[in-house]
């Protein structure tokens, strides 16, 4: 035993979820090549979004895509928040949840401390999201202003003048989606957290399932093949 109500099988359990976490996040961001992430493809596809809209007289449907883009981050953000105020409640509900979990025959929560630490980290996670989706509603906010600032036809800015707006445009695009799938893959790996307030033998197995999943969405999934049915998946062709 670590101490009297956190053992070193929880220790080893929260260590392999953090690193699980932290290293599929670098893995979708490194990979390259044919192993390109469908995350990096579609950022390949923000910055082409840019570069079209350059010879578009109306731009409606760019500020449309890019509000629709505001609003679902803004929905996660609150979510997040619905959520962290949840687990604040269940922390005031500690003896009740104790005598439902000691009630359970395959795995039981030892005391109220080993209670408390969990769900201290669920709200950690919970915080984390909250932050990754409220600076991406920011950026889609900038993103917006950036797409205002390119340049239109007939202005008489020279045609780099307008691909440095656009790029300028597509680079912030890129980084308010890049938090905002961070905020998302929070909420997946806080579904797999879960699995500790029963055991942290299914905390590792419920990391392991989130992981899957979310590797093959990335990596495996038709809509990556659909994709890249035209296209190398590289990724390498006009950067912001």
């Amino acid at each position: 035993m670590l101490t009297a109500d956190f053992s070193y099988l929880d220790l080893a359990a929260l260590c392999y979820f953090v690193a699980a976490w932290a290293g599929y996040g670098v893995a979708v961001a490194r990979m390259r090549g044919r192993r390109t992430s469908l995350s990096q493809i579609m950022n390949a596809q923000r910055a082409e979004w840019t570069r079209q809209l350059i010879g578009r007289d109306n731009r409606v449907v760019d500020t449309t895509i890019n509000a629709s883009l505001q609003n679902g981050t803004a929905f996660f953000a609150s979510t997040s928040l619905i959520a962290l105020g949840g687990v604040l409640t269940l922390s005031r509900s500690g003896d009740d949840v104790l005598t439902l979990f000691g009630a359970l025959p395959f795995g039981a929560i030892a005391t109220r401390v080993t209670w408390e630490i969990k769900v201290a980290g669920l709200a950690v996670v919970f915080v984390y999201a909250f932050f990754k989706f409220s600076w991406a509603y920011r950026l889609f906010n900038y993103g917006a202003i950036l797409l205002g600032a390119v340049p239109p036809k007939g202005s008489g800015a020279t045609p780099e003048q307008m691909q440095r707006a656009a790029r300028k445009a597509a680079a912030m695009n890129i980084a308010a989606g890049s938090h905002f799938a961070r905020g998302q893959r929070a909420f997946f790996f806080a579904l797999a957290y879960l699995g500790w307030f029963v055991s942290p033998w299914l905390l590792m197995l419920t990391t392991t399932a989130v992981v899957l999943v979310m590797w093959r969405r990335q990596f495996a999934s038709k809509i990556r093949a659909a994709l890249l049915a035209e296209d190398d998946g590289t990724g390498q062709g006009w950067q912001p």
